[in-house]
């Protein structure tokens, strides 16, 4: 029986569109997306390196664009939060515990949490018993280590916890460690549909 699920947090609760995001950049002069800025992105999401020396060692890939341009271009991709995903997960709370477990940057939660209004995303923060954010805990999904930090700062049981991911290397990975998961499809799934989709009986509620 699941007492606890593991949210992910892009393309679960918010929308992004990754197009978009990788127009914007193009449009800024850059020409691809290498292993190097791969390795680049990595640090941002692990908080290795800070927004603003990001920023600056994408603008050697984009020299005639401005660090401001490179910034919106970046953030593109982050789409809307829609209300009834909010009210469901509020609901969902009273009868779970629940966590936020995402890969993401400082750059792109300063943008979401700018788009909604602070008691949008207070809100939301407040149907988690803990929110945890890649940058800030210094390791990101598939690593074991993000789901392990997770179990070891709260009681929970692989076994009897759902994690809830849209990328298909990260619950594969939750899976091995003995989590339950649900591999949501982009476009084809939403999350309210959770019980919908027999992912957690209504009789477990």
């Amino acid at each position: 029986m699941v007492n606890a699920i593991i949210f992910d947090f892009g393309d679960v609760f918010i929308n992004k569109n990754k197009e978009a995001k990788d127009k914007a950049l193009t449009d800024l002069g850059l020409k691809e997306w290498t292993e190097e800025l791969e390795n680049l992105e990595a640090r941002l999401e692990t908080g290795k390196i800070n927004d603003e020396g990001f920023l600056k060692e994408l603008h050697k890939h984009m020299p005639n664009a401005t660090l401001k341009e490179i910034k919106a271009a970046w953030n593109a991709g982050i789409e809307d939060f829609p209300l009834y995903r909010l009210e469901f997960l509020q609901n969902l709370s009273e009868s779970y515990r629940l966590f936020l477990l995402s890969n993401t940057d400082p750059i792109h939660i300063q943008k979401f949490e700018r788009d909604v209004e602070a008691s949008f995303y207070t809100d939301f923060y407040l149907c988690f018993e803990k929110v945890y954010f890649s940058h800030e805990i210094g390791v990101r999904k598939p690593d074991a280590g993000a789901f392990n930090y997770v179990i070891n700062k709260h009681d929970i049981q692989p076994k009897r916890t759902l994690v809830v991911d849209d990328k298909t290397f990260n619950t594969d990975a939750a899976a091995a460690m003995g989590f339950q998961v649900w591999n949501l499809k982009k476009g084809e799934e939403d999350v309210v549909e959770l019980f919908e989709k027999k992912v957690i009986s209504l009789d477990e509620v």
